[in-house]
């Protein structure tokens, strides 16, 4: 119920002005979200880097229905290309395609798109577009493999656990020679496209690891699950697989005891950052995925509001 009512919220608009003009808000999503300008996201970067690091860069904004905030986001993306090759950081970028037109027109979108594309193989780096929800599903992947098929190999995607379709699309994906990041998904979706039960998603995740690390190319293992991080170590011991043939992704600000535990064991960990105004939706889902996020959350409500005192008298009692 929790996990359902947060994702509503995330879409909610009027929860959105509520919360973003609540005092304190931003200093609260600075522990998920590292600021809101190109130059907070490369200074998060360089940290991470200099931690062992590699990082994913992401400029946050989705459902864009005008051509020139489209347009702008694009921009915002080729200014971050730019900074990142400017400074030779461990980094690439990530995308949503209706932040880039998705929704608008199909020519725009592949226009607006090639942009950064083209900037990014420029300086050899990788794009990753994300999954959104199930309704741009197959969109998503149409746009992927015909960027594919044009000669675009700096291009990977996003595939989710919890979507039935994902292991067919796995193999898909896989068959082209294309880089996957797995993870579990973060949308309120239906129950005859997705799975509804953790223990089916977690299933589906295992299933899914395994093809991609025996059939597909340097995938992206995203999950602070340390049930599912166990697996894939398993698996790749087991299987006789080199670390070096996958990497473990987390997002900014979650488990990064586990961050540096993985890198410490050998591992290449990848952080994802991101970055950006439109930072309300995106937290609300990182506290639908995991309960401690909220808890963190909360306690740093109460720490900041007038009843920390009678919290802690409460808990010294």
């Amino acid at each position: 119920m929790v996990r359902e009512a947060l994702i509503l919220l995330s879409e909610n608009s009027l929860a959105r002005r509520v919360a973003t003009g609540a005092p304190g808000a931003r200093t609260l999503a600075r522990r998920f979200v590292a600021g809101e300008t190109v130059e907070d996201g490369i200074a998060a970067a360089r940290r991470l880097n200099q931690a062992g690091m590699s990082v994913t860069l992401d400029y946050l904004g989705e459902s864009v229905s005008q051509r020139a905030e489209a347009v702008a986001a694009a921009d915002t993306y080729l200014r971050m290309i730019d900074r990142i090759a400017e400074e030779r950081l461990d980094a690439n970028v990530s995308l949503k395609l209706t932040q880039m037109g998705q929704d608008i027109d199909d020519a725009f979108l592949r226009q607006n798109v090639g942009r950064i594309l083209d900037r990014a193989r420029d300086v050899d780096m990788f794009v990753r577009l994300d999954m959104e929800s199930s309704r741009h599903t197959q969109r998503t992947l149409d746009f992927h493999r015909g960027v594919w098929n044009e000669g675009y190999r700096n291009v990977g995607v996003v595939l989710q656990s919890y979507m039935r379709r994902s292991m067919d699309d796995a193999r898909a994906v896989s068959a082209l020679g294309a880089r996957v990041r797995l993870c579990k998904g973060a949308y309120q979706e239906p129950a005859e496209v997705a799975y509804q039960e953790k223990a089916e998603v977690d299933d589906n995740f295992v299933a899914l690891m395994k093809v991609l690390l025996t059939e597909g190319t340097c995938p992206g293992i995203a999950t602070h699950d340390e049930a599912m991080i166990r697996a894939t170590r398993q698996f790749v011991r087991e299987q006789g697989i080199a670390s070096s043939a996958c990497e473990f992704q987390m997002l900014y600000g979650v488990r990064r005891d586990l961050q540096t535990a993985l890198r410490h064991q050998g591992y290449k960990v990848r952080v994802y950052v991101p970055f950006g105004e439109a930072w309300y939706p995106y937290l609300m889902r990182r506290m639908a995925e995991r309960p401690a996020n909220l808890m963190f959350v909360v306690n740093a409500v109460l720490a900041e509001s007038p009843l920390r005192f009678l919290v802690r008298n409460r808990n010294q009692s």
